[in-house]
């Protein structure tokens, strides 16, 4: 295999492990976002209701548009990212700059973060479209039967742009969030390489997961706001009147106007309970399979 093949089956194992642990508390985030405000007093009653109403596989709700989606998403992430950190590497070692033995610059990680974000976003625009649709219908009011049935009608109807709605939100939260959640993971990883003279394959898994933990509260920390207009524009309506939002900036407009900040921060808790599991489960599966497949 090459090593982009390695680091792209590498991310797939990341993916899949990320929507398995992270999916029933994601659930609970988008409809906190979308849902009309007061609707839910936290994370409690949410999952509550959720439970009551719709049973728990309703948790689930979804899951088989991200399970293939995000494990192609996070394969193309890591395959971007390492990719470009061999790039780099490359050239700094050619050149003499960089750090010991090539190693990349801040500079360099944040560029190499965002080109996977970015890249990823053409994946997981249409993925989370799909994923937030189908898990804000309710039981009464099914309006997509399936991901392949929702994915059918709305191209049917608004074609292939309505499949991309809300892809402008998605570029500027997957470029500047994925930025910086690799920039810190790659920084934790590389000072415990330092500090105890080791090489990467000798990090443990323990790290591995506390370190993927911390990249995802960095990961939030930036995009959080941007994840939320993107959840609203993405369960907006398509045209007429049943569309409450004209551009992602008016989308922002009118979330700050009726709710204020704390509009930006609706379903936050779930987001910060789900994300050091998913993010740890994710970096885990990740550096398991890389070593697996690199025979490290």
């Amino acid at each position: 295999m090459s090593n982009t093949l390695k680091d792209l089956t590498a991310g797939t194992a990341g993916g899949i492990a990320q929507v398995l642990v992270g999916q029933p508390f994601d659930i609970c985030k988008v409809r906190m976002q979308t849902a009309p405000a007061g609707t839910y007093s936290g994370l409690a009653q949410c999952a509550g209701d959720i439970l009551k109403n719709e049973g728990p596989l309703a948790f689930y709700k979804g899951t088989l548009s991200p399970l293939v989606g995000i494990g192609a998403c996070v394969s193309i992430q890591f395959g971007v990212l390492e990719w470009t950190k061999r790039f780099f590497g490359q050239r700094n070692l050619a050149s003499g700059s960089g750090g010991r033995g090539g190693a990349l610059t801040p500079s360099q990680l944040l560029i190499a973060g965002a080109a996977a974000g970015i890249a990823n976003s053409v994946v997981s625009g249409p993925v989370e479209h799909i994923r937030i649709r189908l898990q804000t219908q309710s039981d009464k009011n099914r309006i997509y039967a399936g991901p392949g049935d929702a994915v059918k009608k709305i191209v049917g109807a608004h074609g292939l742009a309505g499949l991309y709605k809300g892809q402008v939100a998605t570029l500027w939260r997957e470029g500047t969030g994925y930025a910086v959640y690799f920039l810190t993971y790659e920084k934790l990883i590389e000072r415990e390489m330092r500090v105890n003279n080791i090489k990467r394959e000798e990090v443990s898994s323990v790290k591995a997961v506390l370190f993927g933990a911390t990249a995802g509260y960095a990961l939030w920390a930036i995009i959080y706001p941007i994840d939320v207009i993107k959840s609203r524009i993405q369960t907006d309506g398509f045209a007429g009147p049943e569309r409450k939002y004209g551009s992602t900036l008016d989308c922002l407009r009118k979330v700050w106007r009726a709710e204020g900040a704390n509009g930006f921060l609706r379903g936050l808790g779930p987001t910060l309970i789900r994300s050091p599991f998913a993010n740890g489960a994710t970096f885990l599966g990740f550096e398991l399979a890389s070593r697996a497949l690199y025979g490290r």
